[in-house]
């Protein structure tokens, strides 16, 4: 073999690195050593797991679930054992709106009522995780299961009432009936959620015409229940009042009634009383009698006995002695006064004469 022969055989050769043998085992101690401190850093990490205070966690060992509710720092086998945790406070989720952008979601908030109208009706449902391995193991979407029940259980309720009583009166009624109802069918289903409430955010008609439609008729209605109410409250004022007339009138009229039976029952013991006595004596009763009334007449009565003839007269003269002195009163106040009250007197004089002549 040629000098070139020999040097192109030897570039043909692969180049080979001799290392120490004593180099070699000290590194595949240390990738071994490595690899046990890494493996035992992740069993490390693996074995512990925390559960916070609105936590619950769902350990499985061989794929058997078990639920752990205590909170704090708790241990597992690690790469055997595997945790869940899901959390229980309240959540929620709404029906026929978007919560990021407060539009209204068609297809699942208008609805139609007994009395076949559309409406727009808006709900918020709340819930919480009862039971963790129901709700991790029994479905895969246990929120689309109750957002499907309750969407079933709004349009069964919304069905049975008028559009009046979805937009005004009826809404707490509804409510109550959605909430048993879903509540009910949860029951059934068993998934592991505990519906906590469901309320009516809003609702309206669907569209701004209708809208303004129902406004038109709720004012109406405010209006008719306002004049009812200031009607019932003039009622409320004025019946008690005419009541409390019509008792004074009917109680004075029987006092009155009890005041004219005793006089009567006094006039007609005194009647008989009187005729007892004229029974006994006529003459002498007749007398009294006649003074008794001439005493109740007399005092009361001014008139003049004139016997110049032997015929008596009574002369009712007070008329003409009042009206002289008026006018002699009068007579100081204007001279106008005293020519109409001398003429007055005069003309009372020659009455006086042609009184006296016949």
């Amino acid at each position: 073999m040629t000098d070139f022969e020999e040097n192109n055989w030897n570039k043909k050769k692969p180049f080979k690195v001799k290392m120490p043998k004593k180099t070699g085992k000290h590194l595949k101690r240390g990738v071994i050593g490595a690899v046990g401190l890494a493996v035992a850093a992740l069993m490390a990490f693996d074995c512990t797991y925390q559960i916070q205070e609105q936590e619950q966690a769902v350990l499985s060992t061989f794929g058997v679930p078990k639920a752990v509710s205590d909170t704090g720092l708790h241990f597992k086998a690690p790469f055997i054992q595997k945790v869940y945790k899901v959390n229980t406070t309240i959540q929620g989720f709404p029906i026929g709106y978007d919560m990021d952008s407060n539009a209204t979601v068609e297809h699942e908030g208008i609805m139609i009522t007994s009395d076949y109208n559309f409406i727009d009706v808006d709900f918020f449902v709340e819930y919480r995780i009862a039971d963790p391995v129901k709700y991790l193991y029994t479905s895969q979407m246990p929120e689309s299961i109750l957002k499907n029940i309750s969407q079933s259980c709004i349009r069964t309720v919304i069905a049975s009432y008028n559009v009046d009583d979805v937009l005004t009166t009826g809404k707490s009624e509804i409510q109550s009936k959605i909430k048993e109802m879903i509540l009910q069918k949860m029951e059934e289903q068993d998934i592991g959620i505990q519906l906590v409430n469901i309320t009516i955010q809003d609702s309206e008609p669907p569209t701004q015409e209708v809208m303004r439609a129902f406004k038109a008729v709720e004012t109406a209605k405010q209006g008719k229940e306002t004049a009812l109410n200031n009607a019932n409250k003039y009622r409320n004022e004025k019946l008690p009042e005419a009541e409390a007339k019509a008792d004074q009138i009917i109680q004075d009229a029987e006092a009155e009634k009890q005041v004219r039976i005793n006089e009567a029952e006094a006039e007609v013991a005194r009647f008989n009383a009187m005729y007892e006595e004229y029974t006994k004596n006529p003459t002498i009763t007749r007398q009294r009698m006649f003074y008794e009334a001439m005493e109740e007449v007399l005092p009361d009565l001014k008139i003049i006995v004139d016997n110049g003839d032997g015929v008596q007269k009574l002369l009712p003269i007070d008329t003409f002695t009042e009206a002289q002195s008026n006018a002699a009163d009068n007579a100081t106040d204007s001279a106008a006064d005293a020519e109409n009250a001398a003429a007055d007197g005069t003309q009372a004089a020659r009455t006086d004469n042609a009184g006296e002549e016949e």
